[in-house]
């Protein structure tokens, strides 16, 4: 599931409304910042994300529209992943639009930490995973990291 590229979202149903709900339970429980459906075995285009470390934002259909020219280096994880770090370059800044859980469309400019978090999202959403960005020192790290902690 994983792997594979997400459907569109057609219909915002009761269905598609638990779901919400449940990720952000999942989230919550195991204290992440973000999740997207395909981890949770849905193959739909949609994520949540804590903005901020304060609220939970639904993002259904989401689509980077614009992205700044300068990118910068941070360490990132992933609830799918548990134990694997690596340091992922992804842009500073981006526009983003997609629909919340009423179905209105939303248009947001994000940078830094909330890009970041909803950059890793939506290539959840892609079948790509975070190592896909990491050259072969920062996958000799992960590994060495895991080792270390065995």
């Amino acid at each position: 599931m994983l792997r594979k590229k997400s459907v569109p979202v057609r219909d915002i149903n009761k269905n598609i409304l638990k779901l919400i709900r449940d990720m952000e339970i999942a989230m919550k429980n195991e204290k992440g910042v973000g999740l997207a459906a395909p981890q949770v075995g849905q193959n739909i285009r949609l994520i949540i994300v804590l903005m901020d470390n304060k609220n939970v934002v639904t993002m259904i259909n989401p689509e980077i529209t614009d992205r700044s020219d300068d990118t910068e280096y941070a360490e990132e994880g992933c609830l799918s992943l548990p134990g694997k770090w690596g340091q992922v370059e992804r842009f500073k800044e981006i526009i983003v639009k997609f629909q919340n859980a009423k179905g209105e469309k939303i248009v947001m400019r994000l940078g830094h930490f909330n890009a970041r978090v909803v950059q890793h999202e939506i290539d959840h959403l892609d079948g790509i995973l975070f190592t896909d960005y990491l050259n072969d020192i920062n996958l000799n790290n992960i590994e060495q990291r895991e080792t270390e902690r065995l």
